[in-house]
């Protein structure tokens, strides 16, 4: 998979250059692109933002970088994603659509966002990592990325996607490791029992516990009720 990101400020995401992302992408698997706006804005000063039509607070991100920017990598293939608080609530669900995506293309706004013009021209998506505002999309953006990248063939293994949360509609249930005893907190006995059967059982009853107490609203819909 090809992800080509688009931003004003390029050393945000050195954090793929470390653990698992970066594996997958020296193995081949993913292919993560940071493209500095800046480079393609015509303005000799290098400037990226204008102020709004009709007023109010802030800039805008202008469009000609922007739009030169996509440009510059987008085919027919293309899937543009803008993060912003006034998408769709980006989830698990959406993390397995976009992994299956052969290009994706992140533009990563600032100050008041991009030209809406740009949003129709890509047919962008818009998508939110929550209901709070950020002062950038380079976090969002590498969100979705750590987040899609886990279901992209090669990246983790199968087994280690089927124990997750979400993965069955539930919160993954509390692990533990050495030692035994850890300030007089115990290992439940039953993970030292060697009875895989039972050990599954508890493992789905303490899954569907945490759910109902932490996300109510995921346990409701696993069990069908209003």
């Amino acid at each position: 998979m090809r992800i080509d990101v688009l931003t004003l400020f390029p050393d945000s995401f050195k954090p793929f250059e470390e653990s698992i992302i970066s594996r997958a992408q020296k193995k081949g698997v993913l292919q993560i692109n940071i493209i500095n706006i800046r480079d393609f804005t015509k303005d000799k000063h290098k400037k990226c933002d204008d102020t709004p039509f009709g007023g109010g607070a802030g800039m805008l991100m202008s469009v000609q970088p922007v739009y030169d920017a996509v440009k510059s990598v987008w085919d027919k293939n293309s899937k543009v994603i803008f993060p912003s608080p006034s998408g769709k609530v980006f989830n698990h669900e959406k993390a397995k659509e976009y992994a299956q995506q052969e290009h994706l293309i992140f533009i990563c706004g600032h100050y008041e966002g991009i030209d809406q013009r740009l949003i129709e021209i890509f047919d962008a998506e818009e998508v939110s990592i929550g209901d709070y505002v950020l002062t950038g999309g380079e976090l969002p953006a590498m969100v979705i990325i750590d987040s899609l990248s886990r279901f992209v063939d090669g990246v983790l293994s199968k087994e280690s996607l089927n124990e997750e949360s979400f993965s069955n509609g539930l919160l993954e249930y509390p692990q533990y490791t050495r030692p035994q005893i850890f300030e007089g907190l115990k290992v439940p006995e039953v993970l030292l029992s060697g009875n895989h059967a039972e050990i599954a059982k508890w493992r789905k009853e303490m899954a569907e516990q945490k759910t109902k107490r932490v996300r109510p609203d995921l346990f409701k819909g696993e069990k069908g009720e209003d």
